[in-house]
């Protein structure tokens, strides 16, 4: 069973430091008069590779032992994932492979690249890229990087949680997204170990409700995943995930992929800020009134990050 402490998120940070940004919590006066609380929004779209996602990668590599480092390492991924894992392995001088589906946008593929790593297009979707990262950590002998299934990825991600509360010991709820459950893990634990009456609050979208179903059920459920929301899109969420979300989470809400959207454009208009759509579920939630708080609550929507697919974007038809 993972647990985490307040001790054990300050020395992530302090070992991770040196490669990331602290983003800032930006006061949203447009969003607090729409939902009578008092809201700020973490802007992870400011960190380096744009999300959180360097951060899990960073404090991992930092544990790796020489030899796993000189090994180099795998993940499948064609979104932040992979990015994270690319700039992190490059800045540790670790090699680095990502596998990604053929389909993959050229964009993202560029971008992995341009942080240091090798790509491997195999498959259609990612199971299959998955498992070409699998047969390379048989093969070669690489160290598999799970997207959010792995204690010290979560100890990582859970450092945005701990600068949260440094920056505003006084806030009264969280409101995270949820893919697999990598970063409201790290984040729930980091909040509850500074101040257990915090409630956080999980985001789903209602077309890939991974998280909600199996929390419902108790335990791990495979669901069918059809929300196109990138970093909301998994079938099945991590074994330890679910352990810490059963025990620090205190509500799962979900909206359908449409408001999610809507919410995306709302926080580029009103707000001035890129934001992908994993990012917008919180405000979406918070918007719709899904989140119920007592009036004038301080709350914190995490914004985890930027990297909007402007092509799915261009391509969406709502009829």
């Amino acid at each position: 069973m993972l647990t985490l402490t307040t001790k054990d998120f300050v020395e992530t940070r302090e070992r991770i430091a040196p490669h990331i940004k602290r983003t800032p919590l930006l006061t949203s006066r447009q969003l607090s008069e729409a939902t009578g609380y008092d809201i700020r929004l973490k802007a992870e779209m400011f960190q380096n590779v744009g999300s959180y996602k360097i951060r899990g990668p960073l404090n991992k590599f930092a544990l790796m032992s020489a030899e796993e480092k000189r090994r180099g390492v795998v993940c499948s991924s064609a979104g932040n994932h992979a990015q994270g894992v690319a700039l992190a392995a490059k800045i540790h001088g670790i090699r680095a492979v990502v596998c990604m589906a053929e389909n993959a946008t050229p964009a993202k593929i560029a971008a992995t690249k341009g942080y240091g790593a090798e790509v491997v297009l195999h498959g259609s979707i990612w199971d299959e890229a998955n498992e070409k990262a699998k047969e390379l950590v048989r093969d070669e002998g690489l160290t598999y990087v799970h997207p959010f299934d792995d204690a010290q990825l979560i100890a990582g991600q859970g450092t945005l949680g701990l600068e949260i509360v440094q920056d505003w010991p006084e806030v009264d709820a969280v409101v995270v997204p949820i893919g697999g459950g990598g970063l409201i893990s790290g984040v729930s634990m980091a909040v509850k170990s500074h101040n257990p009456k915090i409630r956080v609050i999980g985001v789903e979208s209602s077309d890939g409700p991974a998280m909600q179903r199996s929390v419902a059920a108790g335990k791990l459920e495979t669901i069918d995943c059809r929300t196109i929301i990138d970093g909301l899109r998994v079938r099945r969420v991590g074994e330890l995930n679910l352990s810490v979300v059963q025990r620090f989470v205190d509500a799962i809400v979900t909206l359908p992929d449409r408001e999610i959207f809507e919410a995306m454009i709302w926080v580029m208009e009103r707000c001035k800020l890129m934001v992908e759509g994993a990012a917008a579920a919180p405000v979406g939630a918070l918007l719709h009134g899904l989140v119920k708080l007592p009036a004038g609550s301080r709350v914190v929507a995490v914004l985890s990050g930027g990297n909007l697919n402007l092509d799915q974007l261009r391509g969406l038809n709502w009829n």
